[in-house]
């Protein structure tokens, strides 16, 4: 049976007959009968106004479902007009049925699902977790985690990469990996394979256009459950892609997770480089070790005549690095190409390691695993 949970409102809610009847209209009315009878709703959520239908289909129904996201959403919204709906799709691959029904995860659980029992260890099989952190948004950092996690791959490190940017997911593009769904096995998410490594972001399980409108505890509520109720596996590291700041994430983080260590995105300005001494006091604070500090945007070279301009200054992050007496980790070009690499889906370290970009960020990655392999910052 699906969960339903009702906080901070006595308004009629939906119950699981009513939206997967809802889903079958849908799907008829979408020219999509075949999907029509195999939606199992397995969450039903309400918070304030917002109410959260997480469903089920099975295998590839799922990402052929993901086109009814928008119309199911204001199917739902005229049904039931006190709530905005937001729809989350889910795929399905049939399992052993177990001899007894799991204990449910206690706290808030935006993607549904039963997860793990409460005091039950997380990321149990990962020998290192970093945290790639700015203290702005706007400065690289997606880019630069997603190259320094397929970089670790390329190196012969399992790696794993987390998006927990929930407002703004960026993963499932930077990937190519769009239009995949998830699959759930036992209960358990399973991390999406591109590039030689496992990810997961939110960004999948919602339509890429849809605003994530969270309060504090359903933001830390989902990050908990996009690292312990993912069937992460073995993992060497596990790269975690934070949101900008010092909120809810980084919180939730330090309270659930041990990390190995952060390293720290910013451009050369003195504006970010004033949010990223902040992030270094986030992670002082909650004894975190701070790996290094990465420079993006450092410099621009013209693709014609190979003129270098310091659009933004050049050497602050270095320079910052040594005032906190923390590692330099490298520079990354600002280059056109870094951009088209992220845009297609392409990961450039991988697709063109030789570039100075590709130079760069496995310069960064090599740093990283040699400070991992020590125990100590790089």
């Amino acid at each position: 049976m699906p969960t339903q949970t009702f906080t901070g409102s006595n308004r009629a809610a939906p119950d699981a007959v009513a939206v997967v009847g809802i889903f079958d209209q849908t799907a008829r009315s979408g020219g999509l009968e075949s999907l029509a009878g195999h939606a199992t709703a397995e969450d039903i959520r309400v918070d304030d106004e917002r109410l959260v239908v997480t469903l089920v289909l099975p295998g590839e129904m799922a990402k052929v479902a993901s086109a009814l996201v928008p119309a199911l959403e204001q199917s739902i919204a005229r049904a039931f007009p006190d709530f905005k709906p937001m729809v989350i799709l889910t795929a399905h691959r049939s399992a052993p049925a177990s001899p007894a029904a799991p204990r449910k995860a206690a706290g808030h659980r935006p993607l549904g699902g039963i997860g793990k029992p409460e005091g039950a260890p997380m990321l149990e099989g990962v020998g290192s977790v970093i945290a790639v952190a700015s203290g702005k948004g706007g400065v690289g950092k997606s880019t630069t985690a997603l190259n320094l996690a397929v970089a670790l791959a390329d190196m012969g490190l399992k790696t794993g990469l987390v998006d927990l940017d929930v407002h703004g997911p960026s993963l499932p593009r930077m990937l190519g990996v769009r239009d995949v769904q998830p699959e759930v096995k036992s209960g358990r998410l399973q991390p999406v394979q591109a590039w030689g490594i496992s990810a997961m972001s939110i960004g999948l399980m919602v339509n890429e256009e849809q605003a994530m409108i969270w309060r504090g505890p359903m933001v830390m509520g989902a990050v908990t459950q996009l690292l312990g109720d993912v069937d992460w596996g073995t993992l060497d590291v596990l790269v975690l892609d934070l949101p900008p700041g010092t909120g809810d994430a980084q919180l939730t983080l330090a309270q659930k997770v041990k990390l190995a260590g952060a390293l720290i995105v910013s451009t050369p300005q003195d504006i970010a480089l004033l949010d990223a001494r902040r992030g270094f006091t986030m992670f002082e604070k909650t004894g975190v070790p701070v790996l290094g500090l990465v420079e993006n945007m450092s410099y621009f070279c013209c693709p014609e005549c190979g003129h270098r301009t310091e659009l933004f200054g050049h050497g602050g992050a270095r320079r910052e690095a040594e005032k906190l007496g923390v590692p330099f980790l490298g520079e990354v070009p600002l280059l056109p190409e870094i951009r088209f690499s992220a845009d297609e889906g392409r990961p450039i370290v991988h697709t063109d390691p030789e570039s100075p970009a590709g130079q760069a960020y496995r310069k960064i990655a090599g740093m990283i695993a040699t400070a991992l392999r020590k125990g100590k910052p790089a």
